[in-house]
């Protein structure tokens, strides 16, 4: 069902009171008078700065003195009475939080909804309510774009720029596929925005703009302070160690394929990465993105959490949407069990973690086995499944973390994540690998060194501390002026204890928990 056909359901229901959240105002605006329409009632539109007016005029004059929201919910109330009509108030629950004459007059306005039919849709771009309003509104979501109503957005916008300005069109049919893949997971109105932006330095839209565009689709989600985008190596050559994790990846990198699903193949859910401080475990969320040609999301957490009421719950249900939209990916969250903290033990804030867990354990769990194959495409790097009701199974998740003793329990049943990989401090084999991948990316020739003493002197060092160890012997070596020497790292690994002796015991016993418990990643 579309929105529209969503909204018209609740109308044809009569719910006295809908509340939707969200930063897009114009869309939920356009959506209640087009449902309004079809349903042939009429609309009142109220706001702060212009009051109460008719809204299904674009020019109707204000109805006097209905600036202040209790004036406007009485108005409201007694307007036309007896006659089932829509009414639509934007930002009004600040006011219904602060001031008890609102709130008392909204309560007459729903019982008045109640009995003739009508409806009340509140906009707010945050949910924070009473708790009597929590009870009474029936919560609605609007969803993102599919790729069919972005084509009609594509079209729009380029229509009404022509009319500006001359545009010229060079795509091809698989071009366009590829822009609007790549402007999934956007609302409407950053869709439009990063068209006319790709066409307005030169008046033109062909292949060139598709990186373009997906620099700004880039932005615009880190700018949400909720997914991130991070850059995966372009080769697994360019990862250490981590051959059993690698090889799990390529057995399964056909697995979200229709022709695995007509095999009898549930598409992959997901891994969980427990293991050493600086181990891997980040290069490992990185290995899967690069393995499998998708973009690798990291969802910041911390950024969901919110002072308002139910802002945070929202939140976190919004970034699960936008991440299904945009699927395939790889959900990155890293250190699951810092994120979720006061859900593993009785809660100091209200709930409110549990409640946030319990949300991301069920998405998790409900995941559908619909998905679309993979793009062979480099160009198609942010595409998107179409979206439904059950979250897309071309989102897999890959969560990390270093304190086994903080994740709660429900984390670890099966069902949850396909497996449980332990990263563990490096191997010989493996310590010389990321040596000479780390001494590639600073122009030095790895034959020019002595890579097997330089990897058992590293015996007991992270992958992270290995690097570090080459950065602070180019320091030596240009401070010094001289160049950089087999003998020059030796010295600068002698003279920094690594992770496994500064925290012996803590690793000890990490690695006596993850024994039989986890498969190592290498």
């Amino acid at each position: 069902m579309t929105d529209s056909d969503r909204f018209q359901s609740l109308l044809a229901a009569r719910y006295p009171c809908v509340a939707v959240t969200t930063a897009e105002e114009h869309d939920g605006v356009e959506l209640a008078i087009h449902a309004a329409v079809e349903a042939g009632l009429p609309v009142w539109l109220w706001s702060q700065s212009k009051g109460v007016r008719d809204g299904l005029l674009r020019d109707a004059p204000p109805v006097p003195d209905t600036e202040h929201p209790a004036a406007a919910l009485y108005h409201l109330e007694s307007a036309e009475a007896g006659r089932r009509s829509l009414f639509v108030a934007l930002d009004l629950c600040p006011h219904l939080s602060r001031d008890e004459r609102v709130l008392r007059q909204w309560r007459d306005l729903v019982a008045r909804c109640a009995r003739d039919g009508s409806t009340l849709l509140m906009i707010d771009c945050h949910a924070d309510r009473p708790d009597v309003v929590r009870q009474t509104a029936a919560v609605f979501e609007l969803s993102l774009p599919d790729e069919a109503e972005l084509e009609q957005i594509l079209k729009s916008t380029l229509r009404d720029r022509n009319d500006e300005r001359p545009v010229q069109v060079v795509l091809g049919r698989r071009d366009v596929e590829t822009i609007l893949r790549n402007l999934k997971g956007l609302t409407r109105r950053q869709a439009a925005q990063l068209i006319v932006d790709a066409v307005c330095d030169d008046n033109r839209l062909d292949v060139q703009d598709v990186n373009h565009i997906l620099a700004g689709k880039r932005r615009l989600l880190q700018s949400s302070g909720l997914l991130e985008y991070v850059e995966s190596p372009v080769d697994l050559a360019e990862i250490g160690g981590l051959e059993r994790l690698k090889l799990w990846l390529d057995r399964r990198k056909g697995a979200m394929t229709k022709e695995a699903a007509a095999f009898g193949i549930d598409p992959p859910r997901g891994v969980l990465m427990l293991g050493v401080q600086g181990a891997g475990k980040s290069l490992a969320a990185k290995a899967v993105a690069t393995a499998w040609r998708v973009p690798l999301m990291r969802m910041d957490v911390g950024a969901l959490y919110d002072r308002y009421v139910g802002e945070s719950e929202r939140r976190l249900r919004d970034t699960l949407r936008q991440a299904e939209s945009m699927a395939p990916i790889v959900l990155w969250i890293d250190e699951i069990e810092k994120a979720f903290a006061s859900a593993a033990s009785r809660s100091t804030d209200g709930g409110l973690s549990q409640r946030m867990f319990g949300t991301l354990l069920t998405w998790m769990q409900e995941r559908g086995t619909r998905t679309p194959p993979f793009s062979r495409d480099p160009k198609d790097e942010l595409q998107a499944s179409p979206q439904g009701s059950a979250p897309a199974p071309g989102v897999f998740v890959i969560a990390t973390a270093n304190d086994i003793e903080a994740l709660p329990p429900e984390l670890l049943r099966k069902g949850r994540f396909d497996e449980i990989f332990f990263v563990d401090l490096p191997t010989l084999d493996a310590r010389a690998q990321i040596l000479t991948i780390h001494l590639k990316r600073r122009n030095r020739d790895p034959k020019q060194f002595d890579l097997a003493t330089l990897a058992q002197a590293s015996d007991g060092f992270s992958g992270a501390e290995i690097e570090q160890a080459i950065v602070s012997a180019l320091h030596e070596a240009f401070a010094t002026k001289t160049e950089l020497t087999t003998q020059i790292i030796l010295d600068v690994l002698a003279k920094s204890p690594p992770i496994s002796v500064t925290m012996r015991e803590r690793i000890d016993g990490l690695r006596a928990w993850a024994r039989g418990r986890c498969v190592p990643a290498d």
